[in-house]
């Protein structure tokens, strides 16, 4: 075991919207459609999260 094992970084897979696609694996590219619809899935719950407590507020000060 080296003393620089601790050093060693995961490649975490990141996409630039934009970005060039042509020199891009396939993999890598489903990979980056994976991590996009998990990030679209997180956005949707906080839309719903958001607009749910906004709903409980309004129904609060009609009242």
């Amino acid at each position: 075991m080296s003393l620089f094992d601790d050093d060693k970084q995961v490649k975490k897979t990141v996409h630039e919207i934009g970005a060039d696609l042509a020199t891009i694996s396939v993999e890598e590219l489903r990979a980056r459609i994976d991590l996009l619809r998990a990030e679209i899935a997180r956005l949707e719950a906080e839309i719903a999260s958001k607009s749910s407590s906004r709903n409980v507020a309004e129904g609060l000060f009609k009242k």
